[in-house]
């Protein structure tokens, strides 16, 4: 539950529990809590063989644009992890529909190509973690073509049948979840191309574990689970999703996972409300940070830094918090974001303001949680649905290629590469990148921003455009303060007992804070300034 703090100089200020607060009991992940990952689609980062479709040799020669593995230089990203979109064998250009989970796919290279890239990521301090879908396999998967041969194959029961259509819908409101085929249908919630895996079958638990534990062995820090909620269904509309199966599945694997490889992180893609997100870290009885999975996406937070900074009142920012603070246990780990690559780019959500795109980077990378950044948004790369044109070629340069092919891409590069590419704003210090940079570089630097925990300060009424909070951590406070409007905002007094107020970030200039009868400060519209307190 939230801890509501009367204090003499304000009307509340609201402690929002966070992973640094159970941090010792977290040693094992304690390398995930708020590192800044990066998410990538390989197809589409960097092409090393000019055939304009990108590799692993391809993403191997810019890690160190992510992170150089010198701390001491700041010219890097400061990424301290990646997490990979589908690189398993697939018949489809985004690879979640897999044919084989023990290959990779060979667009993108070898396995020997793949070990190489987690040796040289390993060597700058990068974790890697790969997208394991096993709610679903390809509808050409050697499993499911056996399973359709007869329903006397030995794995016909690897996959979900019935001798009959009950007239399920997709929860969501799409079309029908059961596919005919040879006279009888088969479930497959995301359509009739990825056929749903019948995770209740014993032999396929069993041939899910080994699928991690081959890959754990081979150096995979761990794995983003597609579709997580989705495993195991019970029946019509919503009970097809967060059943008790399907967290049992995961109380399963999770703990199989442990055994193999104790740090191995999971992140759920639970796409749905907190209230239905927090029941994912199962019980933290037993495991610190939870029994289930350690940590999951926070769709709401991205929804509502989003409704935040377009709107300029941080009243869903801070509504947000307070049910996180409600509803997740103590001391589990937040995976944050801002867009991915099922949801518009995040420059096309906010028009490509320059203002609010600094905004946002600066709540996601201020928040508590580990947040994810999706390859492109430091640059200010646009995109919007349908789904190719969220995962386009990463603009490197503004030639022809787009310094990503020597060939012709796969996919045209987004409009505006003239400007949001990384060769023309690696040369501005004043750049979208620039500012990605050195937040990224300070959150991982400050034991406050990096794993604190969080304090949600109140702006009063007439401020609702202003976000304040202070993030505490092994003696360090810091005060951050976003304007999300468009006109000078004003906060405080608050008593935070401290005598002095040391700038260490703004975005623009003007910042100022004043500590006599309490902190105040004054901000630019669209600024973001952090404090460190003493």
């Amino acid at each position: 539950m939230p801890l509501i703090l009367l204090l003499p100089l304000v009307v509340a200020l609201v402690s929002i529990p966070s992973a640094a607060m159970s941090a010792p009991q977290h040693s094992r992940l304690d390398w995930a809590h708020g590192s800044t990952f990066y998410e990538i689609f390989v197809r589409s980062f960097a092409d090393s063989d000019g055939d304009g479709i990108g590799d692993l040799r391809g993403l191997t020669s810019k890690l160190d644009y992510l992170n150089d593995g010198d701390p001491s230089t700041t010219s890097d990203l400061g990424i301290e992890g990646i997490w990979l979109m589908p690189v398993f064998a697939s018949p489809s250009y985004h690879g979640y529909d897999t044919t084989d989970y023990y290959t990779i796919n060979p667009q993108y290279g070898t396995t020997e190509d793949f070990q190489a890239l987690m040796a040289a990521a390993h060597a700058r301090g990068i974790r890697v973690i790969v997208d394991l879908v096993i709610n679903h396999s390809s509808n050409r998967h050697p499993w499911f073509v056996e399973s359709m041969s007869s329903p006397r194959a030995p794995k016909h029961d690897w996959y979900v049948w019935r001798t009959d259509d009950p007239g399920w819908r997709q929860p969501w409101g799409g079309g029908s979840t059961w596919h005919p085929m040879n006279g009888a249908y088969y479930y497959g919630v995301f359509g009739g191309g990825m056929p749903d895996l019948n995770i209740e079958n014993s032999s396929v638990r069993a041939e899910v574990k080994a699928i991690a534990s081959y890959w754990l062995e081979r150096g995979v820090d761990g794995f983003r689970l597609d579709a997580a909620r989705h495993l195991v269904e019970d029946g019509p509309g919503e009970q097809q999703c967060n059943t008790a199966g399907t967290h049992a599945f995961w109380k399963e694997f999770a703990a199989h996972v442990r055994e193999v490889a104790p740090e191995a992180l999971l992140v759920g893609e639970n796409w749905t409300s907190t209230e239905n997100i927090a029941p994912y870290f199962g019980s933290t009885d037993a495991v610190a940070g939870g029994d289930e999975l350690p940590m999951s996406f926070n769709f709401p937070l991205a929804g509502s830094i989003l409704q935040a900074v377009r709107s300029g009142d941080a009243a869903p920012v801070v509504g947000t918090l307070a049910a996180i603070a409600r509803l997740y246990p103590a001391g589990v780990l937040d995976g944050t974001f801002i867009t991915n690559h099922d949801t518009p780019r995040v420059a096309t959500e906010l028009g490509a303001d320059p203002a609010k795109l600094r905004t946002a980077a600066a709540l996601l990378l201020t928040l508590p949680g580990t947040p994810f950044l999706y390859y492109g948004e430091e640059v200010g790369l646009s995109g919007g649905k349908p789904d190719p044109n969220i995962r386009t070629p990463m603009p490197w340069n503004d030639g022809a290629g787009g310094g990503f092919t020597t060939g012709t891409p796969w996919r045209p590069l987004a409009m505006g590469r003239e400007q949001a590419n990384v060769a023309s704003q690696n040369r501005d210090p004043g750049s979208l990148l620039a500012h990605y940079r050195r937040l990224v570089h300070l959150r991982a630097s400050s034991p406050a921003l990096r794993r604190g925990t969080l304090a949600v300060l109140d702006t009063g009424a007439a401020n609702k455009q202003v976000l304040a909070f202070v993030r505490e951590a092994d003696g360090e406070r810091m005060l951050v303060v976003h304007n999300l409007g468009n006109s000078v905002g004003k906060a405080g007094p608050w008593d935070l007992n401290a005598g002095t107020a040391k700038l260490v970030h703004a975005t623009i200039d003007g910042a100022k804070v004043r500590t006599k009868g309490g902190i105040g400060v004054t901000l630019p519209a669209g600024g973001s300034a952090i404090w460190r307190l003493r």
